[in-house]
C-alpha cells in the first residue's frame, strides 16, 4: 500500500494501524490488511461530518477525549451487520425441536442481533410452536451498535429484505406499508413486545443479563476474535446457559478448541459438557 491514498482524506499505513489496534482494544474486532478500503470508506464519512482533512486528526480528537460520544460512531462504522431473516435455516429448525420439548417459560439471548432479522425469526419459530403471538417466551437481543438497535427495534424493513420470508409468514408477521410507507413492511407489535433490545458489548467485563438461557445465538461473531477473546466469551455464555441449553454459533465457526466444556449435538449447535455443568453450576 503506498504510503498516502489518491483520496479525499489523508490516509497512511500508519493511520490504519493505529485504526486496527483501537478497534481491537474497543470491540476486540480484528482487522487484516484486506480491511483497509473497508476501514477508508467507513470512517471517511465521520471525517466529512467533522470536517477533518487527515484520519491522524481524527484519530487523535477520538483519544483526547475516551469518552466522547463519537467514540461510539467509530465503533458503529466499524462492525459489520450482515444478515436476514431465517439465515442458516437449519438452526431454526432445531430451534423449533428444542421449543417443543420446554414447557415456558423459555429465554433466549440473541448476543448479536444487528439490525433485528435474526430476532424476530427466533420470534417467529416461537410464535409456530406454541400456536400462539403471545407465547410464554423472553427473547432478548443486543449488540454493540446503537444504530442497528434502533433500526432493530422500529421493525421495519423493505420489501426486498423479506426475500427469503416465505408469503405465509409475510401475511401473519408483517403489515404493509402504505402511502409513503409502500415498500416497506413492519414487524407485529406482538413478536416487537416479545424482544428486549440492548446494547452490550461483548468484551464488556460483566453483561446486563439474568441467568439462565435456553438458547443463545452467537452466530458470526467469533471470527472477529482471536482465540483467547474467544474463550473468554465462549466461557461467559456458558455461565448463562441451562443444563440443557444449546447455544448456536455461524456456519463457518466451531468449539474445538472449547471441546473441554462444550460438546456438539448437531451442525454448529452446541451443549455443555458434564464438566462444564458441574464445574459452573447451570439451572436445569
Amino acid at each position: 500500500m503506498s504510503n498516502m491514498r489518491e483520496q479525499d482524506f489523508v490516509f497512511t499505513d500508519a493511520d490504519f494501524r493505529r485504526v486496527v489496534n483501537i478497534i481491537y482494544a474497543r470491540a476486540g474486532i480484528r482487522l487484516n490488511e484486506s480491511k483497509q478500503s473497508m476501514v477508508y470508506s467507513r470512517l471517511a464519512r465521520r471525517l466529512r461530518a467533522l470536517n477533518l482533512e487527515k484520519f491522524s486528526d481524527y484519530l487523535n480528537f477520538l483519544e483526547a477525549d475516551l469518552k466522547h460520544e463519537e467514540w461510539q460512531q467509530f465503533t458503529n462504522s466499524l462492525t459489520t451487520n450482515l444478515t436476514f431473516f431465517f439465515r442458516e435455516k437449519h438452526h431454526f429448525d432445531m430451534l423449533s425441536d428444542q421449543l417443543q420439548k420446554l414447557h415456558g417459560p423459555v429465554r433466549i439471548w440473541c448476543s448479536a442481533s444487528s439490525t433485528g432479522e435474526e430476532p424476530y425469526s427466533l420470534a417467529m419459530t416461537a410464535v409456530e410452536v406454541y400456536g400462539s403471538l403471545n407465547p410464554n417466551v423472553e427473547i432478548i437481543a443486543s449488540d454493540l451498535d446503537t444504530q442497528v438497535l434502533a433500526k432493530a427495534r422500529n421493525g421495519i424493513y423493505s420489501m426486498d429484505k423479506l426475500d427469503k420470508v416465505s408469503t405465509e409468514r409475510c401475511k401473519i408477521f408483517f403489515l404493509k406499508g402504505k402511502g409513503e410507507n409502500t415498500g416497506q413492511a413492519r414487524v407485529r407489535r406482538e413478536l416487537r413486545e416479545m424482544i428486549e433490545f440492548k446494547q452490550i458489548n461483548l468484551l464488556a467485563h460483566s453483561w446486563p443479563l439474568v441467568p439462565y438461557f435456553d438458547a443463545i445465538f452467537c452466530r458470526n461473531v467469533m471470527i472477529y476474535f482471536d482465540q483467547a477473546t474467544q474463550r473468554v466469551m465462549l466461557e461467559k455464555m456458558g455461565r448463562l446457559l441451562k443444563s440443557n441449553g444449546f447455544l448456536y454459533v455461524g456456519h463457518s465457526e466451531n468449539l474445538h478448541h472449547m471441546s473441554e466444556w462444550f460438546h456438539s449435538c448437531g451442525k454448529t449447535v452446541y451443549r455443555l459438557t458434564d464438566k462444564a455443568i458441574h464445574e459452573w453450576g447451570s439451572s436445569t
